[in-house]
This record gives structure tokens, sequence and C-alpha cells, in this order.
């Protein structure tokens, strides 16, 4: 693999989440509600830092699903990491509940299946498309960042006949970075995650 281009701003760690993560921002909640509208097991909330939270997920891992979650206040926003899970882009039970009412931006790899960028505001997809098919984009309002789009690098006229689109993920992240205006600096690897296990579907 090779490395990213250096102007690409990423969220710090994200390397070692593995195959199968979602990383998402909600705006204007905390940390402690925003595990609740994703459904855990509140008693199991503590605090710990990003390793702690990665081995506890993979500790816990769960078929196709984060078997612990974090989440972290960030300025407006509130950083949520599903390790080896895909709920808050992917499935629309969960991100009707967690983005009511605000708006969620997401990045999630998934090898086995697709990667996904998506922009939520209170329960509707606005800009929903794969990384790797930016030009191949759903959603209610589906060009609004297209001129973000164009500054990262993920193309919305891409040819897929053409070149492929390199480092998706790491574009991905770069375009959440512009939409929700925070840096992604390495000090977010310090920050202390307040940590639990979703609930049984």
């Amino acid at each position: 693999m090779t490395e990213a281009p250096e102007e690409l701003p990423c969220f710090p760690g994200y390397e070692t989440l593995g195959e199968i993560y979602c990383v998402s921002f909600v705006r204007d909640l905390s940390p402690e509600e925003v595990l609740r509208r994703f459904g855990v097991d509140e008693e199991s909330m503590e605090e710990m830092a990003f390793d702690e939270l990665d081995y506890r997920s993979v500790e816990s891992m769960r078929d196709d699903a984060a078997g612990y979650i974090g989440a972290a206040r960030v300025g407006d926003w509130t950083v949520v990491i599903e390790p080896g899970g895909w709920q808050i882009a992917v499935d629309s039970e969960t991100y009707a509940r967690v983005s009511r009412g605000t708006g969620v931006v997401s990045v999630c790899r998934h090898d086995y299946a697709s990667d996904t960028f998506a922009y939520i505001v209170d329960g509707t997809p606005v800009v929903w498309f794969d990384p790797m098919l930016p030009d191949e984009r759903s959603g209610s309002d589906p060009d609004r960042f297209v001129e973000k789009m164009r500054e990262v690098g993920l193309d919305p006229n891409h040819d897929i006949n053409g070149p492929g689109i390199d480092h998706p993920i790491e574009r991905s992240f770069a375009l959440a970075s512009s939409i929700t205006g925070l840096p992604f600096s390495p000090d977010m690897l310090n920050l202390r995650f307040l940590g639990a296990e979703p609930l049984e579907e």
C-alpha cells in the first residue's frame, strides 16, 4: 500500500482499525446522547483511550458488526468509532436515530462489501456514494459537495473506464474534514472516548 498524499487530512489512527470500520461525526450532540441513540448497553459505558476502544471491539467482535463503539467530543462534533462496524453509514434505522435533528458525516471502510461516504441530515441521506465511484452519488442533494469533492481528488465526474481513484478512504476523510471543519490533528489520538457495548439485535 502506498502512502497517501501529505495534503490529505486523515483521521489519526485509522490505519489500525482493520478491514471494516466506520468513523462518523455527529454535530451538536454529546457522546452520551450519540451512544444512546445508536443503541448501547448504558451500564457498559466507561471512559477509555483510542487503543483500548479498538482492543475491546476486537475482543467482543460480532458477525460483521462492532462489538464495542466509542464516542468523544471534538469542537462542535462528536466523533464515533465503530471498529469492525458499519451501521451509522449504512443501516437506515441506526442513522435515522443518530441523525435525528442534526447532521452526520460518515466514512466507512468495508473490504468485503463497499466503502461508503455519507452525509445524513435528520434521517435523510443527502449525499451518499462509494468513494471508488464518486460519480454514482445518491441522496436528496447529491451534488452538494461537488467542489469539495474535486478539491480532495474524488472527481464527481469520474470515468469508470479511466484511471481508478487512488486512496479513496483517505480522500473521504479529507472530504469529511472539509465539511466538518475539523483538522484531524494527531492530538485526536489522545482523546478520552466514552465506550460502550451495542445492544444485541
